[in-house]
């Protein structure tokens, strides 16, 4: 098998997007600001769109964040979700307001009966739900019958939300299964996919600071995507949301799943270096972060083995002593300075994605 070959799952539209079916799989992430301080939001959510950011939750904790609703989806291009626990009324007021998806889980909504209400008003406007099943508020029979929020009890929840929503007549249904911790994460969506076509949001949650959330994210997000599961996903962590939709677009581009922005590949450096590769390679890196468009990116420490490693990038650079040699796709082009190269490469990388039609 020489790509991944993803799960069929059920089309959801979600604003101007799709989800599910053959779509390409959404990068989320969500705001830090107050919602209710439309400035603030605003600017936060166009800075994730031109990060590429696909879709935009908000958190909705009260009627001053679900009045905003309205204001800040007038001014924004990408979908946008509220974030809803506790106020099933909440959710209410944000579809009527036209939010594109309201989240919710029935466990901390008032039951049954009152997330019912929210999905009426759903197929009202014609809006999609994600039901949000998570490891901190799994029912208490399931607690008693597994001992504690195990994949099997996670799995079992999200069917039972499925089955109410499906009595309710409504089947615009995203589903997520979270947990902090990335094996539970991982089986319980397993376990869902293999029984369920609903589009999967994925994320492993409460993740943490920006190394620890991306480890975690990368083992639970990274290995149900390898098996062809996920139709949206999240990075979350305890950083600028930013970097949440970066590292999602590097999992889905370094997966080979959809390629976007730069790939930088580098070498971890050894006694052969004859310079501070690493500080190079983390210049490039930052000053390459921001492009979108996709191509793969070489920094190597080994002027004579350089090229070779790496002949799949598209460009790269090989150091040696006070010089470097620049190759494209494993070809030497020139030999320049040292204290040049990075910005020789960075001039004619972005030849190259013009000359490739990728910007």
């Amino acid at each position: 098998m020489d790509k991944i070959i993803r799960k069929k799952t059920q089309e959801v539209k979600i604003g101007n997007l799709y989800i599910g079916g053959e779509n390409n799989i959404a990068v989320q992430s969500m705001t830090k600001t107050k919602t209710s301080d439309v400035k603030a939001t605003v600017a936060q959510i166009i800075k994730l769109q031109d990060a590429a950011c696909d879709i935009i939750r908000v958190a909705i904790p009260d009627a001053a964040s679900a009045g905003a609703v309205s204001e800040i989806k007038s001014r924004i291009k990408i979908p946008l979700v509220a974030d809803i626990h506790f106020d099933y009324r909440l959710a209410i007021k944000c579809l009527e307001s036209g939010a594109d998806k309201v989240r919710i889980n029935p466990g901390n909504i008032g039951g049954y009966k009152k997330a019912a209400e929210v999905l009426k008003a759903a197929k009202k406007y014609g809006r999609a739900v994600r039901i949000g099943v998570n490891s901190g508020s799994i029912s208490k029979d399931l607690l008693e019958k597994y001992g504690s929020p195990t994949p099997d009890a996670l799995y079992e929840e999200a069917v039972r939300y499925v089955e109410f929503a499906e009595a309710e007549k409504f089947t615009d249904l995203v589903i997520s299964i979270k947990s902090s911790d990335v094996y539970s994460t991982y089986f319980s969506n397993m376990l869902f996919s293999r029984n369920c076509d609903y589009p999967l949001h994925l994320g492993v949650t409460e993740a943490g600071t920006y190394i620890d959330g991306i480890i975690k994210s990368s083992a639970g997000v990274g290995a149900l995507l390898l098996n062809g599961i996920g139709d949206t996903i999240r990075i979350s962590l305890s950083d600028d949301p930013i970097e949440e939709v970066r590292a999602g677009r590097n999992l889905l581009n370094f997966l080979g799943i959809q390629k976007t922005g730069i790939e930088v590949i580098s070498c971890p450096t050894c006694g052969r270096c004859q310079t501070n590769v690493i500080s190079y390679a983390k210049e490039v890196r930052e000053k390459t972060k921001n492009i979108n468009k996709y191509a793969k990116v070489a920094v190597m420490g080994c002027a004579v083995n350089g090229p070779g490693e790496a002949r799949e990038a598209d460009i790269g650079l090989a150091f040696g002593k006070n010089n470097a040699v620049m190759f494209e796709k494993g070809e030497i082009v020139k030999t320049v300075k040292e204290n040049e190269a990075v910005e020789i490469l960075l001039e004619r990388l972005n030849d190259i994605i013009n000359e490739q039609g990728k910007i």
